[in-house]
C-alpha cells in the first residue's frame, strides 16, 4: 500500500494530486477512495473527483470507492457524489462498495454490497472474494431493507442531531488551547489535531483522562486524534469536559 496524506489548504483538506500521480509505480494497479472521507470528513466535489478518474485513466487503474459513509452528509449543499456517477468510462473501472451499516448502525449484521457496472470486473470481484467474504444472513438482507425503504424519517432526524453533534464538538475543541479542529462536511468523524508536544501518545493520554479516542497513527498522521460524534450529546458533553480538564492540566 502506498498512502497519499490529503493535504491541509485554507482550512480544508484537500488531494495533493501531484503527490498523488508521481507516487504511481508499473505496478500500481488498483486506486483506493473513500467518499465521504473518514477520517477528515470531507465530501469530494464534481471536479476532485474527475481529476481522480482522469489520473485512473491515464495509468489504467481500477478505482475501489468506499463510499460507506454517503448516508451521513451533514452539510445539505454538498450532496454525495459516486466517482461512477461521472460517467460510462469511469464506471467501467470502478467498484462501488456501500452498506446501510454506518447510517443505521448495523455493522453487527453483516450486510454490505457492492455495485460493479463492469461485467469482467464484476467477475474478477466475486472470483477474488470468494471463500473469504461470508454470504449475507437473513437478518441483514432484513435490516438493510428496513432502513433503506421504512427509515427516512429516522434519518432526517438523525442527520439533524449529527449536525448539532458536529457543531458543538468543533465549537467546544476550537476552544481548548493546544487542540485544531477542521470544519466536517460528512461521518460522524471528528479528526482532531494536537498542537501541544508534550503529549507523545495522544490515545494513552486520553484514555487516562477516560476519553477513548482513535489514534491518528493508524492512518498513517501523527499528532491526531479521531473522536465518534454519533452519540446522545450529553454523553459527547462529557467527554469534551475530560478533554478539556486533561489538555488545561498538561
Amino acid at each position: 500500500v502506498t498512502r497519499v496524506p490529503m493535504r491541509l489548504e485554507d482550512q480544508r483538506w484537500v488531494w495533493d494530486f501531484e503527490r498523488l500521480e508521481a507516487s504511481i509505480t508499473p505496478r500500481t494497479r488498483l486506486l483506493l477512495l473513500c467518499n465521504p472521507h473518514n477520517p477528515v470528513g470531507r465530501v469530494f466535489s464534481r471536479d476532485e473527483l474527475a481529476e481522480l478518474a482522469r489520473i485512473a485513466d491515464k495509468y489504467d487503474l481500477i478505482i475501489s470507492s468506499d463510499d460507506i459513509h454517503c448516508g451521513l452528509v451533514l452539510d445539505a449543499d454538498k450532496p454525495h457524489l459516486p466517482i461512477a456517477s461521472l460517467g460510462h468510462e469511469v464506471a467501467a473501472r470502478t467498484i462501488t462498495l456501500m452498506a446501510a451499516s454506518k447510517t443505521f448502525n448495523l455493522p453487527g449484521l453483516g450486510c454490505a454490497f457492492a455495485v460493479v457496472s463492469n461485467p469482467a470486473l464484476r467477475a474478477k470481484l466475486a472470483h477474488a472474494a470468494a471463500g473469504i467474504v461470508p454470504r449475507v444472513n437473513a437478518m441483514g438482507f432484513a435490516a438493510t431493507l428496513a432502513a433503506y425503504r421504512d427509515s427516512a424519517d429516522w434519518h432526517r432526524a438523525l442527520i439533524d442531531y449529527l449536525r448539532g453533534n458536529r457543531d458543538f464538538v468543533i465549537d467546544r475543541i476550537r476552544a481548548i488551547p493546544g487542540l485544531s479542529i477542521i470544519p466536517i462536511e460528512a461521518t460522524y468523524l471528528a479528526w482532531i489535531g494536537l498542537e501541544h508536544p508534550g503529549i507523545p501518545d495522544p490515545p494513552g493520554f486520553f484514555e487516562k483522562a477516560g476519553v477513548g479516542l482513535f489514534d491518528g497513527r493508524v492512518f498513517g498522521t501523527e499528532g491526531f486524534v479521531r473522536l465518534n460524534f454519533g452519540c446522545p450529546r450529553s454523553q459527547l458533553e462529557r467527554a469534551l469536559d475530560r478533554i478539556r480538564a486533561a489538555m488545561t492540566t498538561t
